[in-house]
């Protein structure tokens, strides 16, 4: 069972900068797939950031440039670095992660993961951040 749990949201202004935090249990990072999704108030979830086992990104349109995703697999953290944050990005955010299948072979974890990208199986409390204008 793997258990994740995000900090590090916040209220700041227009163009300012926060770094999320996503602290993983229960396996580690290795063979996980990782993602980080936002809900913005009366909007569908939406993914944002992406990373996979070969340390590969994929960002969405609306933050590319401008978020980063990253892990530290010795602390077993995923985190999500915004800068030049926009009010558009006020959104609850979440870290969430899926497990491919014990006996996949570790070479086909990527496209598994890639594959599974909208459909994620493990996820966190969730954190809010909120910009202002």
């Amino acid at each position: 069972q793997v258990q994740l749990v995000e900090s590090g949201g916040g209220s700041v202004q227009s163009g300012g900068s926060l770094r999320l935090s996503c602290g993983a249990s229960g396996y580690t990072y290795s063979r996980l797939c990782m993602g980080w999704f936002r809900q913005p108030p009366d909007n569908e979830r939406e993914g944002i950031a992406w990373i996979y086992s070969d340390g590969s990104t994929t960002y969405a349109d609306s933050v590319k440039g401008r978020f980063t995703i990253s892990l530290d697999n010795a602390k077993n953290t995923l985190y999500l670095q915004m800068n030049s944050l926009k009010p558009e990005d006020t959104a609850m955010y979440y870290c969430a992660a899926n497990l491919p299948p014990a006996g996949l072979p570790d070479f086909l974890v990527k496209s598994w993961c890639q594959r599974k990208r909208a459909d994620f199986g493990y996820w966190g409390q969730g954190t809010q951040v909120t910009v202002s204008s």
